[in-house]
């Protein structure tokens, strides 16, 4: 998470970063925190798919299964193809 701190302060706008943030903390199993920062890099691009997953893998965590349909279903008119949204998992 240090080297994600540092990476954001140096590039505040890349989606990518949060996304990745977004990850660990679902592998932290913070689906909280990770719900977070999948918004923040969705609000910095709407357009990046793995923000989709996560946000939609936040709330099947949190047992939020139709803001976990509604965050896939969002990723889905990103990338149709998408397999994690496709399938939720």
């Amino acid at each position: 998470m240090k080297e994600y701190e540092e990476a954001l302060r140096r590039n505040p706008t890349d989606a990518k970063i949060n996304g990745n943030r977004a990850a660990c903390y679902l592998k932290l199993m913070e689906p909280v925190l990770g719900l977070k920062e999948s918004e923040l890099a969705l609000k910095k691009d709407k357009t990046f798919i793995k923000g989709w997953e996560r946000k939609g893998k936040c709330h099947m965590m949190m047992k939020q299964y139709d803001k976990a349909m509604k965050a896939f279903d969002e990723g889905l008119k990103v990338d149709p193809e998408n397999a994690v949204c496709k399938s939720g998992k």
